[in-house]
């Protein structure tokens, strides 16, 4: 395979049909398979018949694991990781809802030129054109902080005087839409799977950077990402319970918490601090 693409899905039905539609054109026209692995967590809505409806429409690329629970994000998703066969791993969101064939094709001519490169994402940008702060600096208490109260004044800023074209290294990007290279995957590993919703795309970004490689930012190609955001705010209460306890447990793994000065020089990452 060439490509395989992981995608979550938690009761979307309000996008995981224009999810899938729009990554099954951006993959075709190739001459090597490609595959989409779905694993759905338990979902009680209207998921479950519209991915048995792609099951039957698209036998050659589909391929569905169905949960009777929520399993999280990491053991969900290293479930399909584990069967993968595709050279390229893709990890998305069921709320990507406009992935453009550039895209995909930039980013693995990318991730094809630059070995040093573990992990390639896109610009995104809300359903209406906003700029979305898809990447970010290690996260401290602060910085968390920031971006649970503030987050659409940073990225009212952000958007307004980041360079549109400037590739360049990050130290993280959320996990709505990642491309690497299998030989990456077999280098880091899989998600930590004592991580049950998030932060596992920090940890992930954080153990690429460890492993000597880069997490690199290409925004002249982007993907449109409808954010449900379950965990800011307080009104879904478990999964912002669960979230704190995955950023102590990342600091209490990475060893900071309020500065990531001692964490960038293990790392040999200098440029911030």
């Amino acid at each position: 395979m060439r490509i395989s693409a992981i995608i979550l899905s938690f009761n979307s039905e309000a996008h995981i049909e224009r999810c899938l539609l729009s990554l099954i054109a951006g993959l075709n026209g190739t001459a090597e398979p490609d595959e989409i692995w779905v694993i759905d967590n338990g979902s009680i809505d209207r998921t479950p018949t519209i991915l048995r409806r792609f099951e039957e429409d698209f036998p050659r690329v589909m391929r569905v694991i169905y949960h009777t629970y929520n399993l999280g994000t990491t053991i969900s998703r290293n479930l399909a990781l584990r069967r993968a066969t595709g050279r390229y791993l893709m990890v998305m969101d069921s709320d990507v809802i406009e992935l453009p064939r550039k895209t995909i094709d930039t980013l693995i001519e990318f991730l094809g030129m630059d070995r040093t490169c573990g992990i390639a994402v896109p610009r995104l940008i809300y359903p209406d054109g906003r700029f979305q702060l898809s990447t970010d600096v290690f996260p401290t208490i602060p910085r968390k902080l920031q971006r649970f109260f503030r987050l659409r004044a940073i990225e009212a800023v952000v958007g307004q005087t980041t360079p549109p074209s400037e590739i360049g290294s990050v130290d993280y990007a959320i996990s709505a839409l990642w491309l690497l290279r299998r030989d990456v995957l077999e280098r880091v590993g899989v998600f930590d799977e004592r991580i049950f919703y998030s932060p596992e795309d920090v940890d992930y970004c954080l153990r690429v950077w460890k492993a000597g490689l880069r997490v690199v930012y290409v925004p002249s190609v982007h993907a449109v990402h409808d954010a449900r955001e379950i965990s800011r705010g307080f009104k879904r209460p478990r999964f912002t319970v669960s979230h704190a306890q995955g950023l102590l447990y990342l600091f209490a793994k990475h060893r900071y918490g309020l500065s990531r000065k001692r964490l960038y020089r293990r790392i040999g990452r200098y440029e911030h601090e």
